[in-house]
């Protein structure tokens, strides 16, 4: 199988933390990571378009020529095929938390800094009807939900309880990602979000 990626975008990321937090081994399961440029427009052509028809990242093409899309899915698939080290939850409760922070991250946090930036970067201009009050109001919308994730892990060790966890993958994925709108996590007005940062910084698989 292939999978799709690309190192500067935070989506590929998720997936490629996910992967290295289960051991997965790229050779061993028959993964070949194939670098996509979102600089030269290479997801915008009509050959990735096929197997992304929103031209995302990152695609997981299967042996059988079937594709997988959003970071997400993908990551189902591989906790599906390698149960070992749960990061989607092991029972009813447990999974249920999981997947309400992790849509919590993505629609709240995530979404918000990926508007301000598409909006407000130039590079963006070509591909988006670009308003630039949007992406005022979305870095707003970020700065709020970065102090709401810091006041939830004020009383949680991770993002959804005290097991690390698919939620706290994209949560730092979308931090990090912030940068890219001129945010950065501020010791003084957010303890608890730069405690769990530089715990789950730490981690081996936050270096892939």
């Amino acid at each position: 199988m292939k999978l799709y990626d690309n190192k500067m975008a935070p989506n590929p990321r998720r997936v490629r933390m996910f992967i290295a937090e289960k051991n997965i081994s790229y050779s061993q399961a028959g993964i070949e990571l194939v670098n996509v440029d979102i600089a030269k427009g290479e997801t915008f052509s009509e050959t990735f378009k096929k197997m992304s028809p929103y031209g995302g990242l990152p695609v997981l093409e299967l042996d059988d020529g079937d594709c997988i899309t959003e970071s997400m899915a993908i990551c189902r698939y591989f906790e599906e095929l390698y149960p070992e080290h749960p990061l989607m939850g092991v029972d009813a409760k447990s999974k249920a938390m999981i997947e309400m922070w992790n849509r919590r991250i993505e629609i709240n946090l995530y979404q918000s800094i990926a508007m301000s930036f598409r909006h407000g970067n130039p590079m963006w201009k070509s591909v988006t009807t670009q308003v630039a009050e949007f992406s005022q109001v979305s870095g707003v919308n970020a700065d709020k939900n970065i102090h709401k994730l810091d006041k939830h892990l004020k009383h949680s060790e991770y993002v959804a309880g005290h097991e690390f966890s698919v939620a706290d993958i994209t949560a730092l994925c979308a931090i990090d990602f912030a940068k890219v709108i001129g945010r950065r996590i501020n010791e003084e007005k957010h303890p608890h979000l730069a405690r769990w940062h530089k715990q789950v910084s730490a981690r081996d698989s936050a270096k892939v």
